[in-house]
């Protein structure tokens, strides 16, 4: 199946839907948006690898088998344990492929809302200390600068590999592709969707 662009139709009605990028690319929004504009349920694969203290949940992996079992979802392609079960349920992979410059202020100003708000965010758990970036060696800041090519290299094995002829895989670079998207295709994929079952 071709690599789709912000204007290309969807192939088949979205059902089982993964959204992946780097950190800070807005994976959690977009795969929040296309539930709701498909009624597709969502989770956040976060919100099932953290557990308190950042430390990893036992049960994740169960979670994320027990999830994919599920008629119609959306949520986003992550976690080493996670994709290989992710994409061998998923109809569509939806790439987020903005440039670095683009993820990196994205995801430094939301790290640095989250730390001054002492948001909470999984089981409990706030961002570090500003200072920790200079620190830990795997902070997100760092993980998101030196992981930026690997979600490429991800999506282009499995253009080559065993489910591209089964997936639609979307390719969005930039906010204004992905609004294009959103207005258009996958729209347009929620409008016959709501057709088929009238």
């Amino acid at each position: 199946m071709p690599l789709l662009g912000p204007a290309d139709e969807l192939p088949h009605p979205p059902r089982r839907v993964l959204v992946a990028g780097t950190s800070g690319a807005g994976k959690s929004t977009l795969a929040s948006s296309v539930a709701d504009a498909l009624g597709l349920s969502y989770v956040e694969m976060d919100s099932l690898f953290h557990g308190p203290q950042w430390t990893p949940r036992a049960e994740f992996e169960d979670d994320v088998r027990r999830f994919v079992k599920g008629d119609a979802w959306a949520t986003e392609w992550q976690y080493r344990l996670a994709r290989p079960v992710l994409l061998e349920h998923a109809d569509t992979l939806v790439w987020l492929d903005h440039p670095r410059h683009v993820v990196m202020r994205r995801v430094t100003v939301r790290t640095a809302v989250r730390r001054l708000r002492r948001q909470e965010l999984w089981n409990g758990n706030v961002e570090p200390p500003l200072r920790t970036v200079f620190t830990d060696p795997e902070h997100l800041l760092r993980w998101a600068w030196k992981s930026h090519a690997r979600t490429g290299e991800r999506v282009r094995a499995v253009l080559r590999g065993e489910h591209a002829d089964r997936l639609a895989v979307v390719r969005l670079r930039g906010q204004r592709e992905v609004d294009q998207w959103r207005s258009g295709p996958l729209r347009r994929a929620a409008e016959r969707g709501e057709e088929s079952v009238r």
